[in-house]
């Protein structure tokens, strides 16, 4: 058996931009303020007991607040709000001057206008090459507003095309799907 060939970084982005992500804020804060970033990595992993994940750079300046304070906050990104992507996106020295938010009962910052926001504790961390998995437990969530959620697929925004109001038939192959609630629902 050959060894497999070496992937090229920019191959490696190029197929990954194939998967449709939908763009959340993580953010946190501590002493020294909020610190927050554009996050694609996130996902939910458990239902019980209800468990989230990230994935933040090992670099990254609000992953050493996270880190350190042992809380976090996810926002779940509209359509509309792809300024707010941007900002959070980007190294922009005053993002939480840019956009209206409040604290959670725990403290981490909840951005106005998110469609809905997750607040949690870092239950584990493990290594992933570049960045850390990040594994959280679900302290509190809002119930979700209106509207449809600020997407991203090879490499800019995007949107769906049905009317988030509409029902979606509800199929028995996704029964199994975490996201995938009793009702005509996604998360």
């Amino acid at each position: 058996m050959t060894a497999p060939a070496a992937i090229e970084p920019l191959d490696y982005r190029t197929a990954m931009g194939h998967f449709c992500t939908g763009v959340t804020v993580i953010t946190a804060a501590d002493e020294e303020g909020p610190v927050g970033f554009a996050c694609q990595s996130f996902s939910a992993l458990s239902l019980d007991p209800p468990l989230v994940l990230f994935c933040p750079m090992k670099t990254s300046g609000a992953w050493r607040t996270i880190e350190r304070t042992g809380r976090f906050a996810v926002n779940v990104l509209g359509e509309g709000q792809q300024d707010v992507s941007s900002v959070f996106g980007s190294r922009h020295p005053d993002k939480f001057g840019a956009v209206a938010w409040k604290s959670s009962r725990t403290g981490s910052p909840l951005l106005d206008g998110a469609l809905s926001w997750i607040d949690c504790a870092v239950e584990t961390v493990h290594d992933g090459g570049d960045h850390h998995i990040v594994i959280g437990r679900v302290l509190e969530l809002s119930a979700p507003n209106a509207g449809r959620p600020l997407l991203f697929y090879r490499g800019r925004y995007t949107q769906t095309v049905t009317d988030p109001g509409q029902a979606i038939p509800r199929a028995l192959s996704l029964d199994s799907f975490l996201t995938w609630p009793v009702g005509d629902d996604w998360m």
